[in-house]
């Protein structure tokens, strides 16, 4: 007769397995003020600073840099800026019934450029 002494699964001790392992890190440099706000942060919160990272990054309403489109917007209301400027200076030389229609178009104008920039409906 064959006895197989087979061991009783008995618990070991120590720290229970994790379900999920955080094994990869990433660098993040900050200045100290940086530093210090969210540390006090996560105090608030009652989180450690990793805790705290991560359900930032979770959460993070991110806003894209502007787009090569709307930088022309943004270059054309510059030169409309200047268009209106010229047209303000024109309208003390010459008087203000001069150069009503003409300030109503720029006005117009940049209304119109304004809008297709806020187009996007960013967040911040």
């Amino acid at each position: 007769m064959e006895e197989t002494l087979e061991k009783p699964n008995k618990h070991k001790g120590g720290r229970p397995v994790k379900r999920i392992k955080r094994c990869n890190d990433i660098r993040v440099r900050l200045t100290n003020t940086e530093l210090l706000l969210i540390k006090h942060k996560a105090k608030e919160a009652r989180m450690s600073v990793s805790e705290w990272f991560r359900q930032a990054a979770k959460r993070a309403k991110v806003v894209a840099r502007l787009s090569p489109e709307d930088l022309v917007h943004l270059r054309m209301l510059a030169g409309m800026a200047n268009n209106l400027n010229q047209t303000t200076h024109l309208a003390h030389k010459e008087g203000l019934l001069s150069v009503l229609k003409r300030c109503r178009d720029i006005l117009f104008e940049i209304d119109e450029t304004l809008k297709k920039l806020n187009a996007n409906d960013r967040e911040s």
